[in-house]
């Protein structure tokens, strides 16, 4: 049973959230946050696999409250939902380490799945949308520059997973494309995540356009 914190200022808002996703089988709401300051305590009371947060949220915002939530050991994954269509939201709350970003008007199987992804460790990384952001907010490297230091922990293959990775390739995706198994991707992944210290693919797409290991616009293999 994946357990569900649904925080958002508007009870309006939490009830119909709450509604939809416990009308799914192995999905359970087990408890409600009006502000940021509400949904870290309900995070650490009631060990939520997956917490729904809201951005724009009295006393404390939900970018500050997932970075503290995150900042915890054993931390639940943060779906971000909101309102508004702003590139600057999406990027920070990447930034944050959230799992994925959803406008409130996704419907209700959309907001269901999107929950059963994130539970599973994944993310809500289309291309386009990563793309869009990177081009805007992420400070490239000059053409041609060499292989980022942090990155030079990583084997050629590992390399080639990353770049895969912030592509928007899936594991089964990456598989084909390199001729492997999709056991031996998700073993790239373990050991590129633990190398450089990240905690999902979400970060790992950041980083990778910040480090200049991809370039906005590029053609894919």
């Amino acid at each position: 049973m994946i357990r569900v914190v649904v925080a958002d200022d508007q009870a309006l808002v939490r009830g119909g959230f709450r509604l939809i996703l416990d009308a799914h089988e192995g999905i359970e709401v087990v408890g409600e946050a009006c502000d940021g300051r509400e949904a870290i305590d309900q995070a650490r009371t009631l060990r939520p696999h997956v917490v729904l947060m809201d951005i724009r949220m009295p006393v404390l915002d939900g970018l500050q409250a997932t970075r503290q939530i995150l900042a915890t050991p054993d931390p639940p994954h943060v779906l971000m939902l909101t309102t508004f269509d702003l590139d600057e939201y999406v990027y920070d709350a990447l930034r944050t380490g959230a799992s994925g970003f959803l406008l409130k008007d996704v419907r209700p199987e959309q907001l269901a799945d999107a929950v059963r992804v994130v539970a599973a460790g994944d993310t809500l990384l289309a291309p386009a949308l990563t793309r869009r952001l990177v081009e805007q907010y992420v400070r490239r490297p000059p053409p041609g520059a060499r292989r980022p230091v942090r990155m030079a922990v990583l084997t050629d293959r590992e390399l080639d997973v990353l770049r895969l990775i912030a592509r928007g390739r899936s594991n089964a995706e990456i598989a084909r494309t390199l001729f492997v198994s999709e056991t031996t991707v998700k073993t790239h992944v373990t050991h590129l995540f633990t190398k450089l210290d990240l905690r999902d693919r979400a970060q790992a797409v950041v980083l990778s356009y910040e480090a200049g290991l991809v370039q906005p616009g590029e053609d894919e293999e």
